[in-house]
């Protein structure tokens, strides 16, 4: 276990009464650091303040120790957090937990098999939900895979929130929203589950998309943002929004040689995001794959394709690729410059998982791109390997549909 206390938050003046913050199943810290990038007075003036934070996974602790030292931060298995201290003290708990039992990577056939109600991962939401039980917060957050609505674990939920239940001070708001919609340039669906305590009046609903689709209006302005009766804007592409920023320079293959203690322990960093521009070593084959891909293309494109590596005239498709015509098109696949990334995963840098190979270089995205699309600043504080860090990046909440929470919460609390 480790508790680290400090006076204010990193990189944040807060000018408005505080709204208190516990951070469950924190990671790196994507969720509270959406809150903290909303400032509705300017910089510096974020409302929100993270009090605590519990992760299990030790260099997510001390990247969010790193980033949020106003927050005890608790790296430590859940079910044994005393959240006693806190009660009456907290307004708002958030957190994400584990979400891999319900995910749609687990299973074969999305149709005919629920959601494994003895997946114990899914056990941990109850975690949660003691943790809120003990805190008694005016609101909650409940982040996780839009899987989860469809479980029993969710209707366990809704359950509990009935007259005679442990939750029944609380109304439950739940709905899938896509970040994209809120001006991430990712398109990543997640449930979120909102609970307004019953003394504050109405339920706080979900806030309304700033961006769609289809939408054609130019971009919307600073005020333009405050307005919820606005049309949607266009959702942000990632070539301008991420890789028209990023170095053209090739990028490194280990991170930089230094070493921190945000908790006491050794770990690798800290790494500012901008430090983050690492890739692997590709192998020839690998190379010469990337190279027979064209922009927007994928796996199809190398159909028929062959190079000459290390003298040997060798296929660049395989059986199996070429066996299958349906099923996900984005596997060594580019990323599109002109719409949204598809969801950023924990192994994003690995081009046959998904649609990860960047526009038009003939490589996969670095750690760098991708916790960009995530919407982390570029002064943000990493510790971990390389492999750490990248699990850090693709399980964190975008940054982007943090702030959009936030603001609803502080707008709904205002009143």
């Amino acid at each position: 276990m480790a508790i680290i206390p400090t006076d204010t938050a990193v990189g944040s003046t807060l000018t408005e009464p505080t709204i208190k913050v516990v951070d469950l199943f924190s990671g790196a810290g994507g969720f509270s650091a959406g809150f903290r990038s909303y400032e509705p007075s300017g910089a510096g003036s974020s409302p929100f303040q993270s009090v605590a934070a519990v992760e299990f996974d030790e260099a997510a602790a001390a990247t969010y120790a790193a980033n949020f030292g106003s927050a005890h931060v608790a790296n430590i298995d859940i079910s044994t957090w005393d959240a006693k201290p806190y009660e009456g003290q907290v307004d708002i708990v958030m957190g994400g937990p584990p979400c891999q039992g319900f995910s749609a990577l687990n299973r074969d056939d999305l149709e005919k098999k629920p959601p494994k109600a003895d997946d114990p991962r899914n056990k941990l939401w109850r975690e949660y939900m003691r943790v809120v039980t003990t805190i008694k917060p005016k609101i909650f957050v409940l982040e996780n895979v839009d899987r989860f609505l469809k479980s029993q674990e969710f209707q366990d939920l809704e359950r509990a929130t009935e007259d005679d239940g442990d939750l029944s001070d609380y109304r439950l708001c739940a709905k899938v929203l896509n970040a994209a919609d809120y001006g991430v340039p990712q398109a990543r669906r997640r449930a979120i589950v909102i609970a307004t305590r019953k003394d504050l009046g109405e339920p706080l609903e979900h806030p309304q998309p700033t961006h769609g689709r289809n939408a054609t209006r130019p971009q919307p302005t600073l005020d333009e943002q405050e307005d919820h009766a606005i049309q949607p804007a266009p959702w942000v592409a990632v070539g301008p929004a991420v890789f028209s920023h990023t170095p053209k320079a090739a990028p490194e293959i280990n991170l930089p040689d230094r070493t921190g203690k945000p908790l006491g322990v050794a770990l690798p960093g800290p790494f500012k995001t901008t430090d983050l521009h690492i890739g692997r070593t590709p192998t020839e084959l690998s190379l010469a794959r990337y190279r027979a891909i064209g922009r927007s293309g994928n796996r199809h494109d190398l159909r028929g394709q062959w190079a000459t590596i290390q003298g040997k005239e060798t296929y660049l498709s395989t059986e199996s690729w070429d066996r299958h015509n349906s099923g996900s098109g984005d596997v060594m696949g580019r990323m599109h410059e002109d719409r949204p990334s598809i969801t950023i995963r924990t192994e994003f840098y690995k081009p046959e998982k998904g649609r990860y190979l960047h526009p038009v270089e003939d490589r996969p995205i670095t750690h760098y791109e991708a916790a960009l699309i995530q919407g982390f600043p570029a002064d943000f504080k990493w510790f971990g390997s390389k492999i750490q860090i990248a699990r850090q990046i693709g399980n964190a909440v975008p940054v982007g549909l943090g702030r959009a929470l936030a603001q609803a919460i502080h707008e709904r609390l205002s009143r």
